[in-house]
């Protein structure tokens, strides 16, 4: 695999049991790159190993005055040489190579998974450690991928050379073979602790990256309440904390870098000092002890190797277990779904769980006085459960029949707390459709009038309101604002069933009446389900389904319900106990007087209104204002 061909076809299915079982896999699927690193740094760190018998063949050619070994020695040196260049060069070639395609891999999975779990992954995990896995930790987990080759290399050519010395000058290369090995192991203890507290300055500097998050996040309302200067305290006393622990993990592989170059050091000091002795005894020649002394000084670079792999395991190991522990999740119900065909049912939408029925075509409110209840229905009718239960059915068909990209273009649901990506209002609205409903329709079926000319007011030039910049998450924009631009997006997709989850809570009440209006109208003839308890939405609704500790408890329309059913006007009004109780015994009590003065029909304020009475605005507050009066 090579970085133009990205990105995969199929990134493979991960096994995301463990941490370590998840590098294991990645590995395995770059076997291929793997052996091409492992090919070109053995090439690199051979060559780099032979230049000490070259020079040590040199400067015995020397001392016996041959000028063909000479020859024959610097033609060597020049072929290690060649060698080390070019292994070096497609050595970093195919380790970058590794490296990026590894991240590459993790990051597809993750998209993918975050895909099928869609807004149930950030209940189940922080989204602050998703954006961690998919970021830095890609980054430490193809390191490590990567370095496994070179290490492979490394260690394969120290143990060539220890049994060349073997071979070449026994009593010193004795000395070196069972030397080297120690020196590689000799670290191993300290790296437990060195772990431990890299795994601790990850989970502070994890801790200040949330904090920054939640205090950018909220600054307009922290400076509203003054809270501003006690979370940059928090903040100023997380990130000291992350300081104290990167300067005690860095301590620790300042540690293990040290004793690196004092071992060595060491060994290098033994063999010098053992071999001048034979030198002066006759037993070993001078270029053989120009050789072994060479070949320790060149041995400490593929020994630094054994430092880097354990660094990389250590810090991409808690990366990997994050890693594994996202991919593990499942959604409740199938993804590939068992479905034959491509097809996209459509008709009445119902979920046996609670009973709810949001006939096609026509406009459904659902009011639900939980709103996590209300939220958790929502993702139900777009096929998201977060637990096992019977599955909404489309025209019939389980929406867990169905393969999920089907599922999401049948059913488009939108929570009560929408993203916006920067970017352009073009790119914004750059979304699966029908193409049946154009951006400006949208824009103005959401009253976005106001939205339009702020972007504008804030972009350089009077352009076209389409390219108006957008920042991250709509930060410069109001509450409501960005909740109409989130509404003009999924009416813009246009899709067979549009759920909304509160579209309106950020929004006055002038506001709200319009974009209930233009919603019906826009809307007409296909399938919408609205949870809201705001009566102006209600109003519009060809169908209200009151939803009461998980089924449906009431159906009918908003002015039948707000006079019949005490649970209803409770949700709707905003009621206490004590307010509903005092609301039907004022009711009742009226009732009776209506029947005294007009027989046994009760009063209906459409009959005291008259034909040219109020317009169905003033008559939906008129109904909010006498229930007021009565409580």
């Amino acid at each position: 695999m090579q970085i133009q061909d990205l990105p995969y076809a199929d990134p493979g299915v991960p096994d995301a049991r463990s941490g370590p079982r998840f590098l294991w896999w990645l590995f395995r699927n770059q076997l291929d790159g793997q052996a091409k690193a492992l090919a070109w740094g053995l090439l690199h760190f051979l060559s780099v190993s032979a230049l000490p018998f070259c020079v040590g063949a040199a400067v015995q050619a020397v001392v016996d005055r041959s000028g063909s070994r000479l020859a024959l020695a610097g033609g060597l040196l020049a072929l290690c040489g060649a060698g080390t260049a070019l292994g070096e060069t497609f050595l970093h070639r195919a380790a970058v190579t590794n490296w990026i395609t590894a991240a590459a891999r993790v990051q597809q999975v993750l998209a993918r998974k975050t895909a099928q779990l869609g807004s149930a992954l950030t209940r189940r995990v922080a989204a602050g450690e998703v954006v961690s896995v998919s970021t830095g930790d890609v980054e430490k987990i193809g390191w490590f991928v990567e370095a496994v080759s070179r290490f492979t290399a490394a260690a394969t050519t120290i143990v060539l050379v220890c049994a060349g010395l073997v071979v070449y000058q026994p009593a010193l290369g004795v000395i070196v073979a069972v030397g080297l090995p120690v020196l590689a192991l000799s670290v191993l203890p300290l790296l437990p602790n060195a772990t431990r507290r890299a795994d601790f300055q990850r989970e502070k500097a994890g801790r200040a990256t949330e904090l920054a998050s939640d205090t950018v996040a909220g600054l307009r309302v922290l400076r509203g309440i003054g809270g501003e200067e006690l979370f940059l305290d928090r903040y100023r006393r997380a990130s000291q904390e992350v300081r104290h622990a990167a300067v005690r993990s860095a301590r620790m592989w300042a540690l293990i870098s040290a004793i690196q170059v004092l071992l060595p050091g060491l060994l290098l000091i033994a063999v010098i000092w053992y071999g001048f002795q034979l030198a002066r005894g006759g037993q070993v020649s001078v270029g053989e002890l120009v050789t072994v002394y060479s070949s320790i000084m060149i041995l400490s670079y593929p020994l630094r190797h054994f430092e880097e792999i354990a660094m990389a395991y250590s810090f991409s190991r808690p990366s990997a277990r994050r890693a594994a522990r996202v991919l593990s999740l499942e959604r409740a119900t199938e993804t590939g779904g068992t479905r034959a065909g491509s097809e996209v049912p459509s008709g009445d939408l119902y979920d046996p769980a609670t009973g709810l029925l949001a006939p096609a075509g026509r406009f459904t409110a659902v009011v639900c006085g939980d709103p996590d209840a209300a939220g958790r229905l929502a993702e139900r009718l777009g096929g998201h459960p977060s637990e096992e239960g019977p599955s909404v059915l489309l025209g019939g068909v389980p929406l867990d029949e169905l393969a999920l990209a089907h599922a999401r273009t049948a059913v488009l649901v939108q929570d009560k707390d929408p993203v916006l990506l920067s970017g352009t209002l073009r790119e914004l609205f750059d979304v699966p459709r029908s193409g049946s409903v154009e951006a400006r329709r949208a824009l103005a079926a959401a009253q976005c009038e106001d939205v339009l000319a702020a972007l504008l007011q804030g972009a350089v030039g009077a352009g076209d309101a389409m390219d108006a910049l957008i920042t991250e998450r709509g930060r410069s924009l109001s509450g409501g604002q960005r909740q109409r631009l989130a509404l003009a997006r999924s009416l813009v997709a246009d899709p067979d069933v549009l759920v909304l989850d509160e579209p309106t809570s950020a929004v006055d009440s002038h506001t709200e009446a319009r974009i209930a209006q233009g919603l019906r109208d826009l809307r007409a003839g296909r399938t919408t389900v609205v949870f809201t308890s705001s009566p102006l939405l209600l109003d519009r609704a060809d169908r209200v389904v009151l939803v009461h500790e998980g089924a449906v408890a009431a159906a009918g329309v908003h002015r039948e319900l707000v006079h019949a059913e005490p649970r209803y006007r409770a949700v709707v009004a905003r009621e206490t106990d004590e307010e509903a109780a005092r609301t039907e015994d004022s009711a009742t009590d009226g009732a009776q007087r209506g029947r005294t003065a007009f027989g046994t029909s009760p009063v209906r304020a459409a009959d005291l209104a008259g034909d040219g009475g109020l317009t169905e605005e003033d008559d939906v507050l008129k109904e909010l204002q006498e229930i007021e009066e009565s409580a």
